[in-house]
């Protein structure tokens, strides 16, 4: 732990002003967005560092670091408690940090159209303290392209630090969050990880969702806020009980300080030596993790692999484990090389033995057959011999996959438009029965429902569901142990199968390509015989 200078947290040697060290030049922009902005007609000042150490190579190259704060004008003043500039300075010139360039940015303002005479539309909270790719997407898509005009910079995340205080941190903290492949090092002081938009659900989030490659540092003091969003040092050491369990690179500075950033100031120096200490060398994930999902379901060392990039319209596996794949130019066969074309005296002789609705469509190993029809919302039962049978989902707005427990007792039903998946038992004459929406979908802050398109289960009883928002992993009691990352950002999820020889495999259908991951969990083919699970840890 790194602790301040003293109880009053003075500001040391490294954020006075030195002579010898050279000074990097510091300049004031203004960024006003266009009506097609992630944050319309916001106007925003900002400013960028470009230190003396940077220079024709470095441009060329593209090589030096960035790093990027929130409420920026706070950080580039050399008067208050950062100064970053002279930080900056003093650490560069050392050696104590690569050379790095800095942009302070603002929160946007919508001015009004009614003149003085009215107030403008401050966009701090929105911008800073929602959940969501939003704010990150700007800085990607609307802002950085804009400094790159004046500075190059890398394009290694590991190169992109991101700083914040208060509601500054938790948009500094979810920018990483949510772009691990745009920064990777987050400096954050007071941060604002309680309810005023959502931001308290980090910490049970960061315990289930699979470990990024981040490296976070957090600074707080007893006596910070509490008022009707949360209490700021409980939520800043519930952040890091939770990053810890889940084996992030971390480092954090307690002290008694309240809602300011005396203390952060003092620490700043210090932190910044943390945040870049080996660099290049890459920041790790997960190192020491105690998560269910890293220690019973992921395989060491193993990552999505792109196995067919589409259109995929459909996914299934046989009962060797065999994937196929229905696209435009005919079925085809996923092997480790790739994707290989289906004769069609094959196809013809295969596609009967899989459904027309992969996702909606399972048949149990003694026949019985389920399907849904999603615009009728309605499931259907047909039993080895006998008629059809169909049952309405009464509350179901989108029905959109289903998949049978191991032991083939309990029938599963998700729908994109619920939070809830539903749970059916099978009765003796295989009709499903005893409805109960049991199993507890975590959503993004800004969805609309879950987008949930693929279930499976493995041997041990659990159940994966494909979302937008990662692959969301259920013990049999209903709770999210663990959710996969998915291999990038997705919107259309259409299946979820396992399968390769040992049916380990995990394949993802999402926006018609296919991925592939190894996982040390084995799957159940529905078709096999009944598989008896061990019983869950209540």
């Amino acid at each position: 732990m790194i602790l301040a200078q003293s109880a009053e947290y003075p500001l040391g040697p490294d954020s006075q002003f030195n002579p010898s060290a050279p000074q990097g030049k510091v300049t004031r922009h203004v960024f006003t967005a266009s009506a097609r902005s992630l944050f319309p007609g916001t106007r925003r000042d900002y400013w960028i560092y470009v230190p003396h150490q940077y220079s024709a190579e470095h441009a060329a190259r593209r090589s030096a670091c960035l790093m990027v704060f929130q409420d920026g004008g706070g950080y580039v003043s050399t008067n208050g408690p950062f100064r970053a500039p002279i930080v900056f300075d003093n650490l560069i010139a050392r050696g104590e940090m690569p050379v790095t360039i800095g942009v302070f940015v603002n929160p946007g303002v919508v001015l009004s159209a009614q003149g003085t005479n009215a107030l403008p539309r401050y966009n701090r909270s929105y911008e800073y303290d929602g959940l969501g790719d939003r704010y990150a997407r700007f800085l990607a898509e609307e802002l950085l392209p804009e400094v790159r005009k004046t500075v190059t910079f890398t394009d290694d995340p590991d190169g992109h630090a991101i700083a914040g205080a208060s509601s500054g941190a938790i948009a500094a903290f979810t920018v990483a969050w949510e772009r691990p492949d745009l920064f990777r090092r987050v400096f954050s002081t007071i941060g604002t990880y309680v309810g005023l938009r959502g931001g308290n659900a980090y910490p049970i989030l960061i315990r289930k969702t699979e470990p990024k490659p981040l490296r976070v540092f957090l600074q707080d003091g007893s006596n910070d806020q509490n008022i009707y969003g949360g209490n700021w040092w409980i939520a800043n050491l519930d952040m890091h009980s939770a990053l810890e369990f889940s084996g992030y690179e971390l480092e954090k500075a307690w002290g008694t300080g309240g809602h300011d950033s005396k203390q952060a100031g003092s620490v700043f120096p210090d932190a910044l030596r943390w945040l870049w200490k080996d660099y290049p060398a890459a920041v790790k994930a997960g190192q020491g993790s105690r998560q269910p999902l890293t220690r019973e379901v992921l395989a060491a060392g193993e990552a999505w692999t792109p196995i067919a990039t589409g259109p995929v319209r459909q996914l299934w596996a046989d009962e060797q484990g065999t994937l196929f794949a229905e696209t435009p130019q005919g079925l085809q066969r996923l092997e480790e090389s790739g994707a290989v074309a289906v004769d069609r005296t094959s196809a013809r002789r295969l596609k009967p033995r899989f459904s027309n609705l992969a996702a909606g469509s399972v048949t149990r190993a003694d026949g019985h057959a389920y399907r849904l029809r999603p615009a009728a919302r309605e499931l259907s039962h047909q039993p080895p011999s006998g008629r059809r049978h169909r049952h309405s989902l009464t509350g179901f707005d989108a029905p959109s996959a289903l998949c049978l427990s191991p032991d083939q007792t309990l029938l599963y039903v998700a729908d994109r438009r619920r939070q809830l998946i539903t749970s059916f038992q099978v009765g003796s004459d295989g009709a499903p029965t005893l409805e109960q929406p049991y199993f507890h979908l975590h959503l993004p802050d800004d969805a609309d429902g879950s987008g949930v398109g693929g279930l499976c289960v493995d041997t041990a009883g659990r159940l994966y569901a494909a979302t937008p928002m990662g692959i969301q992993v259920f013990d049999q009691a209903g709770r999210v142990n663990g959710i996969i990352t998915p291999p990038q950002p997705i919107k259309d999820v259409q299946g979820l199968i396992f399968g390769g020889p040992a049916r380990n495999r995990l394949h993802l259908l999402a926006d018609g390509r296919v991925w592939r991951r190894t996982l040390q969990t084995r799957g159940v083919f529905p078709g096999a015989p009944p598989l008896l699970p061990a019983p869950p840890r209540l």
